[in-house]
């Protein structure tokens, strides 16, 4: 059996925020209205056109808070980067669930009103973008398939030593120029003087209109190509949320935190980054009733942000307000859960 470093009550926390953070995201996806579920569904709650893509949200809500837990664990000095297209809503649905959002933005505050507005206006008439666009509070990065994350990760590493950047790349916009020539930026790092760049590839497995490269390749020769490009890959899989953290998140945290200390002796003894995190298998989704509704992928946007109260008191990263918790008003049992993998 496997055993877990986290304890089970913050295990419990940790999930209660993912499944609130996934509750907000396919609620801006999908609802006009009715964003309680207090009455019984009906067409006329659902947006007639539908634009973002779900599958890319559920696994960038899971990286958002397990990488907020090792900030707050080591003291990192760490921000989020996420490439992936059309992956808003997990952005705009954690800036939300800590508190960030209603902050910057008054009218769409944290209360049932509030909550109808958010999910209203993503991808509407005179709402916000499906993307991180800059009006999502923390944006540096609006991403898509244009390929540019992970050169915008190694750019805010540059002298800038302490920091970390961890960078999902969708295996869509890996396809991309820009993102293939990207991997091979670590020849410019200087240990003595750069910060830390940790990407992560999410397979879902698709990009918008067709199956992707990397997902369709056998699990080994995925690895001879990362580890070709200079990086020491982890592989993360599985499809039981409950397995997930305990077993996928068996990585290089402390090493990282000697390179956000600058220990240069460290820096620049090791062979290779630490990274990418690669996420080879697309388990399903499940949809409001339980059911089996769509395959998923990484998103796009920042960190840090502080989980707080919703997510067990995991504090505050600099320079992030004091979380205020939705978990009080989100119905019971009707957040959705989903699979992410496990360490291979």
């Amino acid at each position: 059996m496997k055993t877990s470093p986290l304890s089970p009550e913050l295990l419990h926390k940790m999930d209660a925020y993912w499944r609130a953070a996934n509750y907000l995201s396919v609620g801006q996806i999908y609802l006009y209205d009715n964003p309680l579920l207090k009455k019984p569904l009906e067409l006329a709650h659902v947006k007639p056109i539908v634009v973002g893509h779900w599958g890319t949200t559920p696994g960038q809500n899971f990286i958002y808070v397990h990488l907020n837990r090792v900030i707050k664990r080591y003291d990192l000095d760490m921000f989020y980067i996420a490439g992936p297209g059309h992956g808003g809503p997990a952005l705009v649905a954690n800036t939300y669930l800590e508190g960030t959002y209603s902050e910057i933005y008054p009218n769409v505050s944290q209360d049932e009103v509030g909550l109808q507005r958010l999910f209203k206006q993503f991808s509407f008439p005179g709402g916000i973008s499906s993307h991180v666009a800059p009006t999502t509070p923390g944006s540096i990065h609006e991403g898509g398939e244009l390929g540019y994350s992970l050169s915008h990760a190694f750019g805010a590493a540059f002298d800038n030593p302490g920091l970390i950047v961890a960078c999902v790349v969708g295996d869509g916009e890996a396809e991309t120029g820009p993102l293939a020539t990207a991997w091979q930026s670590t020849k410019f790092l200087n240990p003595a003087t750069d910060g830390a760049v940790l990407p992560i590839l999410h397979l879902n497995g698709y990009k918008i209109s067709n199956p992707t490269v990397l997902a369709r390749i056998e699990h080994e020769e995925l690895d001879q190509f990362i580890r070709g490009c200079g990086w020491a890959p982890y592989f993360v899989e599985g499809d039981d949320p409950a397995e997930m953290p305990p077993s996928s998140w068996r990585l290089p945290w402390r090493r990282l935190s000697k390179k956000s200390s600058r220990s240069s002796a460290t820096l620049g003894t090791m062979p290779t980054p630490p990274g990418p995190l690669a996420d080879d298998r697309a388990p399903l989704a499940q949809g409001l009733d339980g059911t089996e509704s769509g395959r998923r992928a990484t998103g796009r946007g920042h960190l840090p942000v502080p989980p707080g109260s919703s997510a067990g008191g995991l504090g505050a990263p600099r320079p992030c307000r004091p979380t205020r918790s939705l978990d009080a008003q989100l119905p019971a049992g009707r957040a959705l859960r989903r699979g992410w993998p496990a360490h291979r």
